[in-house]
């Protein structure tokens, strides 16, 4: 069996677990979320804990229950704590700025950069290089995080661009003659 399947889900005061035939529902402070049971795996609550077993002998069952813990601790953890990932703008005159739902970049093209932000997820600038993009939604989280990554990656000769915040760019040497 799967050594992540076998560890249980605790569930922290304010999180309300409910569990139905063909779906996992998970309702906290910062929202709710819910996922589809997989068939391979048996989830059942107990009091304070959550616990995955797979439903037969195979691989897939057992590689399955692994996944469906990690998912559901996420899913606990975000709806409880929440996830948040910091991006930083490298570069003269990168700017951001988050207006309600959507994020305005200025990155160096000749126009800005408009980023729309689904339900769910909060988008702040505490000064004009920083991005905060926070949500209950792990996955959700670093996808945009990624996207907003994705219009201006770091190039490698000067490091300008969108980075994470721990990111670590390792500089080029320039060309000698």
């Amino acid at each position: 069996m799967s050594r992540v399947g076998k560890m249980p889900v605790a569930v922290p005061p304010g999180v309300d677990v409910a569990i139905t035939a063909e779906q996992i529902t998970v309702k906290g402070a910062n929202g709710t979320l819910s996922r589809a049971l997989n068939p391979l795996v048996s989830v059942k609550k107990d009091g304070g804990t959550i616990s995955f077993t797979p439903a037969n002998d195979s691989t897939a069952a057992d590689a399955m229950s692994g996944t469906m813990r990690a998912l559901v601790a996420n899913m606990v953890s975000g709806v409880g704590k929440g996830f948040e990932r910091k991006l930083t703008l490298v570069g003269v005159g990168f700017r951001a700025q988050a207006q309600g739902q959507k994020l305005n970049l200025q990155i160096g093209f000749s126009h800005p950069v408009v980023k729309d932000m689904p339900a769910g997820i909060k988008v702040a600038t505490p000064t004009q290089t920083e991005i905060v993009i926070s949500g209950a939604d792990r996955q959700v989280v670093g996808q945009l995080a990624a996207e907003v990554r994705a219009f201006r990656p770091p190039e490698p000769y000067k490091g300008k661009g969108i980075r994470y915040a721990d990111e670590r760019v390792a500089l080029k040497e320039t060309k000698k003659k």
